[in-house]
């Protein structure tokens, strides 16, 4: 993973702290679009763009995609006459390969490489947003973001100990029918 390429420090910095504390459940927010998308955003044909990429975790990924988007007033509205209208069939989400593919995304690498779960949300339509349109932007998202967060609350949870009551840190965990296990923190 980011192979190929100079990766910034404050990148490796992010991605250090990443692996030293177990984070859940994360979301990059981006501009320019109003649509929540998901791991992989790298197509696993590297030559196709455009195409279906699901991590073994989809259904997890879809729910809490479908967290963010339901919450917001404007990714959930039905008209397709607006910014982020061509994602209104998909319900404001999609994966993010079959949208655009590209490599080194922190989505993917989250999943692979740490236990954390990661959605990108794009937040509005302007790339740049003007500092007068900053307000609005934080109300259309905040009911959203908040509803995200609460999604950490979802799943398998419970510490792994060994018999005499001591936390197993590294611990394998795999669930059946998932081919992507996650390890305890500390």
């Amino acid at each position: 993973f980011f192979t190929g390429f100079q990766v910034a420090p404050e990148t490796k910095a992010v991605m250090k702290w990443l692996r030293s504390i177990p984070f859940v459940l994360s979301a990059s927010l981006h501009g320019g679009e109003l649509v929540v998308t998901y791991p992989y955003d790298y197509s696993r044909h590297p030559m196709e763009e455009k195409m279906f990429s699901p991590t073994p975790d989809e259904k997890v990924f879809k729910m809490l995609a479908k967290a963010y988007a339901d919450a917001h007033p404007v990714i959930s509205d039905r008209s397709e006459l607006r910014c982020g209208g061509n994602f209104v069939k998909r319900g404001g989400i999609i994966n993010g390969a079959e949208w655009y593919s590209f490599t080194g995304g922190m989505a993917d690498f989250n999943y692979l490489h740490t236990n954390c779960f990661e959605v990108t949300v794009e937040v509005g339509c302007e790339k740049f947003p003007l500092e007068e349109e900053l307000f609005t932007i934080w109300h259309e998202n905040r009911d959203a973001l908040l509803n995200y967060m609460e999604m950490v609350h979802r799943g398998i949870k419970g510490i792994v100990s060994d018999k005499f009551g001591n936390p197993i840190k590294n611990a394998r965990i795999s669930v059946r029918g998932i081919q992507h296990d996650v390890t305890t923190g500390n």
